[in-house]
């Protein structure tokens, strides 16, 4: 399924079915099975062919109007998860262009406010996928080493990494697509991985003798995880995941 259709189909589809199709499968693979016997033994065929068939009719019912029910319940609890889920990629886009990139766009003059934010969307936007194209060995190169490597920094993804967990683990993280909940459980190794490595590179301080050591590994370590998780947040805000605050809440 094209990333792109993800939240599209998690919105659809965030209520599954209670019945597994497999169960399906089995009675009409057996009512097509009776009605080919029906040829040696018909009244015992048919009144089992019956059964087969009025009991698939019952749980198609059943199926349709459960998940009908539980997906109008549940429709703005979706809406809201989905609004969490996006504010919150999208605030760790804005975060991880400005530490670790230094993003500062230059912006036409006469801009009004909503213009201002939609041009910086689509500069950070464009930043994010450049960088999605380079090598570890490039990004490296190119990610800024001095506000990278700070308490504040490893502060700050610590935070997110733990935001990350508790989307999660909220009550109704059961109704999240595995596809959704894949993403963000790898976004959040990721972040508590950069975090590990930015401590491994602040041991510089702590033992000076081995500091071009420490700062080697964390800065390769570093350079993967960028890149990872720059892939992971691409990847959600083409599925639709990555939104501005709405003041109107």
């Amino acid at each position: 399924m094209p990333i792109k259709n993800l939240r599209r189909y998690i919105s659809k589809r965030i209520v599954q079915s209670e019945i597994p199709i497999l169960v399906y499968v089995v009675i009409l693979g057996s009512m097509a099975v009776l009605w080919w016997w029906r040829r040696y033994n018909e009244d015992l065929a048919m009144n089992f062919f019956a059964e087969l068939f009025g009991a698939a009719f019952t749980l198609f019912i059943i199926d349709v109007l459960l998940v009908r029910s539980k997906t109008s319940r549940w429709k703005t609890v979706r809406e809201d998860i989905n609004y969490l889920i996006a504010r919150s990629v999208n605030r760790l886009r804005d975060g991880i262009s400005i530490r670790a990139f230094m993003f500062d766009p230059e912006l036409r003059e006469g801009l009004s406010q909503k213009e201002a934010q939609e041009q910086i969307r689509e500069k950070r936007t464009a930043l994010l996928l450049k960088i999605e194209s380079l090598s570890d060995n490039e990004i490296l190169s190119t990610f800024n080493e001095k506000e990278l490597f700070t308490e504040s920094s490893y502060e700050y993804f610590h935070e997110k990494a733990d935001e990350v967990w508790r989307i999660l683990n909220i009550r109704y993280a059961d109704y999240l697509h595995p596809d959704l909940v894949s993403l963000l459980l790898d976004l959040h190794i990721e972040l508590k991985d950069l975090d590990g490595h930015i401590r491994q590179y602040l041991k510089s301080k702590r033992f000076p003798k081995d500091a071009s050591f420490y700062q080697g590994l964390g800065k390769k370590g570093a350079a993967y995880n960028l890149s990872r998780i720059i892939r992971l947040l691409n990847r959600l805000k083409q599925a639709g995941y990555s939104e501005i605050a709405d003041t109107s809440k």
